[in-house]
């Protein structure tokens, strides 16, 4: 997600131990510390190793009553941050915020769409007391990337909808998520929640109000 400026001076950071770290996928990993707070499913903390480079900002991918606090990342490997995260073992130290953040969960009916690790707070708010009247639509490049796929699966059953365009499988649209959109008439008048790259959200957005869906039903959260 996007950086902050400045240093991690200008921002209350709190020092936390891993509890595990885990590759769930080539390059994208998953680490696990204790949840000292409480949190609305959808918001996002802040991140650093040190008090020197600045922060950076990861959707929380956990349920809200779950012991331990997972964050889902991949590398960038022009990144100072994930590489460093994705070495770590258990018992090293992070430095994190408080959460915040608007783009929260309801239990009203909604449709979520994402893209590659933008899944993160779609699974914390399935995880959480959001799960119903929900429907999921998760876009990637590879079948590899379908993260947390049997979970949601079980969670969600048919109303998780799933989009890959570089590679096919069975129960799976060949295409991206805004291929899948094109294919569908009349839309439900319910929330939309749109969460990854930037270029998606936006074309994903303009398509929703091109068929019909209020501004205000729509939110957005971009990654980068």
């Amino acid at each position: 997600m996007a950086e902050k400026k400045g240093t991690t001076q200008e921002i209350k950071l709190y020092k936390t131990t891993l509890t595990n770290n885990i590759e769930i996928s080539p390059g994208v990993h998953v680490i696990y510390f204790q949840r000292t707070f409480d949190f609305i499913p959808g918001q996002a903390i802040k991140i650093a190793i040190d008090y020197e480079h600045p922060p950076r900002i990861y959707s929380i991918c956990s349920g809200n009553k779950e012991n331990e606090i997972k964050i889902l990342f991949n590398i960038k490997g022009d990144g100072f941050l994930t590489p460093k995260l994705a070495a770590m073992i258990p018992g090293d130290q992070i430095l994190i915020s408080k959460p915040y953040g608007s783009f929260i969960g309801s239990k009203s009916p909604a449709w979520l769409i994402a893209s590659g690790t933008g899944i993160a707070p779609f699974y914390s708010m399935l995880n959480s007391e959001f799960k119903n009247s929900k429907t999921l639509i998760h876009g990637v490049r590879y079948l590899n990337q379908f993260y947390f796929e049997d979970e949601l699966e079980a969670l969600l059953e048919e109303n998780y909808l799933r989009c890959c365009s570089g590679e096919s499988a069975c129960n799976v649209f060949h295409g991206r998520v805004t291929d899948y959109l094109k294919t569908i008439d009349i839309f439900p008048e319910v929330n939309y929640f749109i969460c990854g790259q930037a270029l998606m959200v936006v074309e994903v957005r303009d398509l929703l109000i091109e068929k019909g869906i209020p501004f205000k039903n729509i939110f957005a959260e971009i990654y980068f």
